[in-house]
């Protein structure tokens, strides 16, 4: 009697805490992102010397009690789950790790209260709340066509850093220290600032031919930007079109976007939202 009314209260809790698709869940998400948008403001408004002086001791009880609020959040969330584990080493869990623990360490470090601003990371959950399901979908596409694209951008990546050590030492040689290019790294540092475009403008090269090398890397800079968008865009179309093959025989998950493989299962595997109520 005592388990079934424990598993009870959990579930409630697990309801409108993981829930999105209640109106309690829906709730609770809503004033969760309030809350955090709230404490993120507080941290912002602390360190204005000013404002914080004269706010101080308001600024610092607000930041306590959404600390406070944030720790229960977090310790329910563990408690109402079968399976702690993938909670606490999911991303949220670690964002929500992460937003909470710093105003504690503030007792041993002084200012890393300031790394509460952790906490916008936590406003990621309104593509949960708002069912934002294909832009889920999406950023999932986007994830696999980086992670598909990773071995050729490394490649790439490994030849723009030959480049930049090779037209580095040849202007070194070409305007040396009197113009500014005092040593091998400071010139590399000077292409790679050219090559992509930026331009600080605190090195400049003066000599003629330092000034057409200059002039080739920034043509040359314009094309490098291209190449790492194509390769991620081609794998990205790919994905894409890989996933709009499966739509025709798979099903996603309304709450997370989890891709559900079986045509009889009830529930998600990842969030345990009820797919037979939705059909």
């Amino acid at each position: 009697m005592k388990e079934a009314t424990n598993k009870g209260w959990r579930h409630k809790i697990h309801e409108v805490i993981y829930g999105t698709h209640t109106r309690a869940g829906k709730l609770f998400d809503i004033i969760l992102l309030i809350v955090i948008v709230y404490s993120i403001i507080v941290v912002m408004l602390e360190s204005l010397p000013r404002f914080d002086v004269k706010y101080h001791r308001f600024l610092d009880i607000s930041e306590w009690v959404v600390t406070v609020l944030f720790s229960i959040e977090y310790i329910l969330r563990i408690v109402c789950i079968k399976k702690p584990s993938k909670y606490i080493f999911s991303f949220f869990g670690i964002v929500d790790f992460l937003s909470t623990v710093p105003k504690y360490l503030s007792f041993f470090l002084v200012g890393s209260q300031y790394l509460t601003a952790f906490r916008a990371l936590r406003l990621l959950r309104v593509f949960r709340i708002l069912k934002l399901v294909r832009f889920v979908g999406e950023s999932n596409n986007l994830v696999r066509a980086m992670s598909a694209s990773r071995t050729k951008i490394m490649v790439f990546v490994f030849f723009l850093v030959i480049i930049s050590v090779l037209l580095g030492t040849t202007m070194y040689l070409i305007e040396g220290p009197e113009h500014g290019f005092n040593s091998i790294p400071h010139s590399v540092y000077w292409t790679i600032v050219t090559l992509t475009t930026v331009g600080y403008g605190d090195i400049s090269p003066e000599t003629a031919l330092g000034q057409f090398i200059a002039t080739v890397i920034m043509i040359i800079g314009y094309g490098i930007i291209a190449v790492p968008t194509g390769i991620v865009s081609a794998e990205y179309a790919s994905a894409k079109k890989k996933n709009e093959g499966n739509r025709n025989t798979d099903r996603f998950c309304e709450s997370c976007g989890t891709q559900i493989h079986r045509e009889d299962a009830e529930y998600c595997r990842k969030c345990g939202y009820n797919l037979s109520e939705h059909q």
